[in-house]
């Protein structure tokens, strides 16, 4: 690692998820081992072979957003402007920022505004297209997530959209922690956003059988990482903010500090359009770019929270990933998938997932991998099973990994 380069903080948490909105909503029942996951409610999914989805069941828009603005916004939009606020409420920055130029927002998406989309389609498809509203395109580009929550701060840092599938938003995370580090941008707002629970959405993903199917009528069983019965992942939706913050920066206007970024891979299997490499060989490449980023030892890491999607191929070649990096390591250190209460919410997993893995940091509290009935022979670590675990963790990595082949891995560090 470069000591010299700057350190970049955690300052600010955000959280839409269907766990709940707010980061103690989120923390209480995820160390609970409580689930998010229900029926699909969003539209009629009789026909469909999966049935039951993470829904954000709780969400209040007019608390973040006048509601004359609500019809301009797609409900992924509408997620990130709100875990935003709650991320810069929690930092205790100043909206408007004090220095818009030294500012920045990147939020990872992947499907963009697909409910949207398939709104509008419905209407042209009927011929109606003076129904079709003027705020169509606004609502469907990945980039407007981002530029709304800047419209909102006024960060007129760098401002784009990350959209490599489920490695979106820690790809927003790992762009912003380098933005901090080599002194472009005083603070990133790094984020990820979702809404795919429609037709299209929950339809694709079904004809490609990525789907679980066997627990429709026990919805919070249907998300099971690594374990035996598992058979695809359960979409999700929500959004998730960090504020990050060039460390001196934090600590001269006395700001909390959660933890540290200390660490970011990034690279590709180049194996298949949508399977993991079968032996984790570009995982296991990923989290090893990312330690050696970060300057800690394998045995170090006390915590990883897997991308454990569910899906038989992920978990498994994961599973082998981990092996590889950790050697003798890899079956002392506590992985859990938090998928298993979350299901997968896609672009928006990876900072979703990274907040938890800093709030374990803090709170010394592991969540745990729940639904892991009867352990797949092929997954064999300590994946923290069914209850949480207080642990003293000083540095954890948090997977996200992509169709494409793309992976993404974050290293953090406990504050001091």
């Amino acid at each position: 690692m470069n000591h010299s380069r700057r350190r970049v903080a955690v300052t600010g948490l955000g959280l839409v998820t269907p766990l709940g909105c707010g980061i103690e909503a989120n923390w209480g029942k995820l160390v609970a081992g409580r689930s998010g996951v229900g029926p699909i409610t969003r539209f009629n999914a009789s026909g469909l072979p999966a049935r039951v989805a993470g829904e954000v069941r709780d969400f209040e828009p007019e608390r973040y957003i006048e509601r004359k603005d609500l019809k301009k916004m797609d409900i992924f939009i509408q997620y990130a402007l709100a875990a935003a606020q709650m991320a810069v409420d929690d930092a205790g920055l100043p909206a408007p920022v004090p220095a818009p130029e030294r500012t920045g927002v990147i939020v990872g998406v992947g499907m963009g505004g697909i409910a949207s989309l398939e709104d509008a389609y419905l209407l042209f498809a009927a011929g109606n297209l003076r129904r079709v509203s003027p705020f169509f395109i606004p609502k469907l580009i990945p980039n407007m997530a981002s530029g709304q929550i800047a419209l909102r701060i006024d960060a007129r840092g760098p401002n784009y959209a990350t959209t490599s599938a489920c490695a979106s938003g820690a790809h927003a995370i790992g762009e912003c922690v380098m933005l901090i580090r080599d002194g472009r941008q005083d603070v990133m707002l790094a984020g990820g956003a979702e809404a795919p629970i429609c037709l299209m959405g929950v339809g694709g993903f079904s004809a490609m059988r990525a789907l679980a199917t066997g627990f429709n009528d026990e919805p919070e069983r249907a998300s099971r990482p690594f374990d035996a019965r598992r058979d695809g992942f359960v979409i999700a939706e929500g959004a998730g903010v960090l504020v990050l913050e060039e460390l001196e920066h934090a600590r001269r206007r006395g700001a909390r500090v959660y933890a540290e970024v200390v660490g970011y891979g990034a690279n590709c299997d180049a194996y298949h359009m949508t399977q993991p490499a079968p032996e984790g060989e570009g995982a296991a490449q990923c989290m090893a770019l990312a330690l050696a980023d970060a300057g800690v030892r394998p045995d170090e890491v006390g915590y990883v929270n897997a991308h454990g999607t569910g899906t038989p191929y992920n978990d498994a070649a994961e599973t082998r990933a981990i092996h590889k990096v950790f050697g003798a390591h890899a079956t002392r250190v506590a992985v859990s998938s938090t998928k298993s209460m979350t299901g997968h919410l896609l672009g928006a997993a990876g900072t979703v997932e990274a907040a938890y893995t800093v709030l374990a940091l803090m709170r010394g509290l592991v969540p745990p991998t729940i639904n892991l009935d009867e352990p797949d022979p092929a997954c064999d670590l300590d994946y923290v099973p069914h209850e949480a675990r207080r642990m003293r963790v000083d540095a954890a990595l948090s997977n996200s990994f992509g169709f494409g082949g793309t992976n993404v891995s974050l290293v953090f560090r406990r504050a001091a």
